[in-house]
């Protein structure tokens, strides 16, 4: 039996990947901010345990690992999935929003990982999985700031995995693409305060597609959890996992955007190392 620590499992993509764990027999310490909200959604269960868990404090981080720790002695499976989005201009967002964005998305991943790394470390053995997204790959009007969070937890989980291969755990980033969960709604997704009208054929066209596209989005989450579970038991886990056929679309897509500016632009690229 594994143990799953899942931060924001009261809802959306945590709560489904919990029920997976649970239905797979495995052990599962889901957390959030109210742990009513937890067995609310997943109900009780002898191998769940509701942990009181804001990411944005470091202090709550390592107080929930240690409540799963005492109750289950490992951790097998982290999944740093709490988060939210903010949707505006980089200009239209301020320094506040942009200050709150930063504590869950990017310092609550730094906290929980953190908090959970001893153990994995003592263990010779885990897996962590940080959710990004689509847009922590390819940067798009409207999600720039949102992105940049993603973008750095592409950039620490690709830095991790380097440092801890060797202690015999495993780091994935997963890229999700438009699911149909609650992301666009008012709870999980943030509009800046500022909307300037110079922005609107490009960041307001995104509000508007925010908008009509919520609960629409082609990704199923339930089949999202069940792809958890198989990357947790791959033996070997890739280090990207980008989930979603617009996923993978826009990945191919930037790729050969990379590859043509890399060749249009080679020789300037090369012609600025000394002369040998």
């Amino acid at each position: 039996m594994r143990t799953w620590l899942i931060t924001g499992a009261s809802r959306g993509f945590g709560a489904l990947i919990a029920e997976q764990a649970l239905n797979a027999g495995d052990a599962v310490i889901a957390t959030a901010r109210k742990p009513v909200d937890v067995t609310a959604r997943l109900g009780e269960h002898p191998n769940l345990l509701a942990v009181r868990l804001d990411v944005t404090r470091e202090d709550e981080a390592f107080e929930a690992v240690a409540a799963g720790i005492a109750r289950f002695g490992r951790i097998d499976v982290l999944i740093n999935n709490a988060g939210f989005g903010v949707l505006g201009a980089v200009e239209e967002t301020s320094a506040t929003e942009t200050e709150r964005l930063f504590a869950t998305n990017v310092f609550g991943v730094l906290n929980v990982t953190r908090a959970a790394l001893p153990h994995m470390r003592r263990q010779r053995s885990g897996h962590v999985i940080n959710i990004s997204s689509l847009g922590g790959y390819q940067a798009y009007m409207g999600w720039g700031v949102y992105g940049s969070t993603k973008f750095a937890v592409e950039g620490i989980s690709e830095a991790l995995q380097q440092e801890i291969a060797p202690l015999g755990i495993h780091v994935t980033v997963v890229e999700p693409g438009f699911f149909r969960t609650d992301f666009l709604d008012e709870q999980s997704l943030v509009k800046t305060a500022l909307e300037l009208a110079d922005y609107d054929e490009t960041v307001g066209a995104m509000r508007q597609f925010a908008s009509s596209a919520n609960h629409a989005q082609p990704g199923d989450p339930a089949k999202f959890a069940e792809a958890m579970l198989v990357l947790a038991n791959a033996e070997q886990p890739p280090l990207r996992l980008p989930l979603g056929s617009d996923a993978v679309a826009r990945i191919e897509q930037k790729h050969a955007q990379v590859e043509t500016e890399l060749q249009a632009w080679r020789s300037l690229s090369l012609s600025t190392d000394f002369a040998v």
